[in-house]
């Protein structure tokens, strides 16, 4: 079969790489790609929101299934506008796109259907915001509604902060119109746990366990990025937390979003925060994690290709997932400046080390390839994971691993994974 895969980062290439291993696919095409997805897959030069072109193109090549893997064409309706095409395509449509799409509508869903999560507010304007923050308890978290890359969200410690920050998303509107509305939520304390799971509508079917480190620089300070590293499994999350998300978060929120005829098909990601008082739901997102499918995919040991037309077609509950018994761990090599401001165009040396590296992987995320070579396009650049026997097995051979690959202005978090010395 011929598969389709949109989107261009470190995530799509984790995709294709799964993809790739299918005995089912004979050729694979990404819009747009990158260079790592290239060695994989034809890249058609096509963006991942021209909706038109992607679909013409599929039907031009008798594409056999599209997997949308990047959030914005989803929330958009990419699948609602192939699927009206007659085109087979793993992801939500529009309507159950929203769960990620809008944070305000996945808190009051929480709220309504009882699952449990951090107390909030919404607010469509900033007077009415800074009211609200006069009495609050500090810190609290402010969420911009919308998509905002993973940035949207300011953890504000004092009322000075949660001013400025209302001033970022509201008026100054910095995660664009992301910040039309905002969430304001009280902040939670714990471990956080990323679980991703495959959805047919009604059946859902859980991943293994991640964590994510979102801040820039080492011991969670600086900026919040769109990931610089993650582990797979999560040594926190123990079968009696999966046992209580089981019963009172994965299941009933694929129940409320069929009651609320907005039946999700594709990948949910749950968010979660290890509260003294048990789990809670700190956000969801309607497709992979971005870093977090670059630890957990290649531990899975099912076709994907057969997972996801379960998904579309509605059988999985025929489906059993599994994992191979150990551990992966993901450093994201970094442009020197992300995620404000950085150069681009640095060529980048020791990717050949990896061919052939049984446990060893370099997803490409921003690279390009030119007459010189391939080349650093973005502010996160390379995937570099490692697996291994346990996680500090895993994590010891990641960080062996960054050392294979070279380009100016290269930066990455020294800690990841740190916590799992801890466990």
């Amino acid at each position: 079969m011929k598969v389709l895969i949109v989107g261009s980062g470190g995530r799509e290439h984790a995709i294709a790489a799964s993809v790739a291993k299918s005995p089912r696919v004979e050729k694979i095409y990404c819009a747009p790609g990158n260079a790592g997805i290239g060695q994989i897959a034809e890249c058609v030069p096509i963006g991942a929101m021209e909706f038109d072109a992607l679909t013409a193109f599929a039907k031009e090549k008798a594409v056999d299934f599209t997997i949308v893997g990047m959030d914005d064409p989803l929330v958009g309706g990419l699948v609602d506008v192939m699927e009206a095409q007659g085109l087979r395509v793993f992801g939500p449509r529009r309507n159950a796109a929203i769960l990620e799409g809008s944070k305000a509508f996945s808190k009051d869903l929480m709220k309504k259907y009882g699952i449990p999560t951090a107390a909030y507010e919404t607010f469509d304007s900033p007077q009415a915001a800074y009211e609200y923050l006069e009495t609050a308890r500090f810190p609290i978290v402010l969420k911009a509604d919308g998509l905002a890359l993973g940035k949207g969200v300011l953890i504000c410690r004092t009322k000075e902060e949660a001013f400025a920050g209302v001033k970022t998303i509201m008026e100054d509107k910095q995660f664009g119109a992301a910040g039309s509305r905002m969430v304001v939520e009280e902040f939670m304390t714990g471990r956080e746990v990323s679980v991703l799971s495959f959805v047919d509508g009604k059946t859902i079917r859980i991943m293994t366990s991640a964590q994510d480190h979102k801040r820039a620089m080492d011991g969670d300070q600086g900026l919040n990025t769109g990931g610089m590293g993650t582990f797979s499994p999560s040594p926190f999350y123990t079968p009696e937390v999966d046992a209580f998300c089981q019963k009172y978060i994965y299941q009933p929120t694929v129940d409320a979003m069929a009651a609320e005829g907005r039946p999700f098909k594709g990948v949910i990601f749950f968010g979660l925060m290890l509260t003294p008082e048990g789990p809670r739901v700190l956000e969801y997102n309607a497709r992979f994690g971005d870093p977090e499918a670059q630890v957990v995919l290649p531990r899975m040991k099912n076709d994907i290709i057969e997972v996801m037309e379960a998904c579309v077609d509605g059988t999985l509950d025929r489906i059993r997932l599994e994992f191979e018994d150990n551990a992966a761990v993901c450093v994201i090599l970094a442009s020197q400046g992300y995620p404000v401001s950085y150069e681009k165009g640095f060529v980048i040396q020791g990717l050949e080390r990896f061919e052939g590296a049984e446990g060893y992987y370099c997803f490409h995320a921003g690279t390009k390839q030119t007459e010189q070579g391939i080349v650093t396009n973005g502010g996160r650049v390379l995937g570099i994971t490692a697996k291994g026997k346990d996680l500090l097995t895993a994590r010891e051979n990641a960080y062996k691993a960054t050392e294979w690959v070279s380009f100016s202005n290269k930066y990455m978090r020294r800690d990841i994974g740190k916590a799992i010395e801890e466990a």
